[in-house]
């Protein structure tokens, strides 16, 4: 079962499906769109980004495009997916939007844990989603959007009161998402704490501070990032370490390795030849 909603104007899809829609996954590859995957009464297996993951009994897994995800078990799931056109238009930093709290970044994969109560509260949205997508007519577009607004919103709800954490360091982690954020959107080009300091009108001994405070670094992010985005490139695209490098910011390959190896312990050539030996 798969239902699909599709705006020619403005190039907007969402899909709402069961594992159906994540058959394509059973090798690794980009996911390709906004995802969310809910479990209901078992729980699911995938690997996201190459490492092993598994998701409980009535769980909402939330993925962003660029992220790599295989399928390895999943029964009685749903699966919601979008591209940027039809949610994220605007594209502004708001809590509810592609730039959320839900999608912030690469740093975490947020987990939506519903209670008996949520639970009924989500199948019956699901329901009105259902309903929605049969019906086709000219606020259709809109009303889908509403509902989608309403999910996010509902579940970033459950996110933040899930967290003592949250609760407490609202404006901490507001700061966290932001920095986030920008690293997602310049970290090819800009790979100082100086630079995302600056944009946050923060000093980089006042990001370092606060970020200590949830075990995190903001050079610690940035080379996460840069990392995470070289083996997404060595795995699933023909280019060689000097194009890799040249791509994510850097005039000599030889400073990437370095940073690489740093992080993982092992050299690109050496992740890559691992990697492909093990799939």
């Amino acid at each position: 079962m798969i239902k699909e909603f599709r705006e020619f104007s403005t190039g907007a899809i969402l899909n709402i499906a069961n594992e159906s829609l994540l058959e394509p996954f059973k090798t690794t590859k980009p996911i390709g769109l906004f995802t969310f995957i809910w479990t209901k009464d078992s729980e699911a297996h995938f690997e996201v980004d190459g490492v092993p993951f598994t998701l409980g009994t009535n769980t909402i897994l939330a993925l962003t495009p660029v992220q790599n995800f295989k399928l390895i078990e999943g029964k009685n799931l749903i699966v919601y997916q979008f591209n940027r056109e039809f949610y994220c238009i605007k594209d502004h930093d708001k809590e509810v939007g592609c730039a959320g709290l839900i999608f912030f970044g690469n740093d975490f994969i947020p987990i939506i844990n519903l209670s008996e109560n949520e639970q009924t509260k989500f199948s019956l949205l699901h329901e009105v989603f259902l309903d929605e997508l049969d019906t086709e007519d000219n606020i259709q577009a809109e009303m889908l959007r509403m509902l989608m607004a309403r999910f996010m919103i509902k579940a970033t709800r459950i996110l933040k009161n899930s967290s003592d954490t949250l609760k407490s360091e609202a404006s901490k982690i507001d700061l966290l998402r932001h920095f986030n954020v920008l690293v997602e959107s310049h970290f090819k080009e800009e790979h100082s704490v100086t630079f995302y300091a600056e944009k946050l009108f923060k000093s980089p001994k006042t990001l370092s501070n606060t970020f200590a405070k949830f075990n995190k670094s903001p050079l610690k992010i940035i080379h996460n990032r840069i990392v995470l985005e070289t083996k997404r490139q060595l795995l699933y695209t023909d280019k060689t370490a000097k194009e890799i490098a040249y791509d994510i910011g850097f005039d000599d390959a030889s400073h990437l390795s370095r940073l690489f190896k740093k992080i993982t312990s092992l050299s690109p050539s050496q992740f890559q030849k691992q990697h492909k030996n093990s799939h």
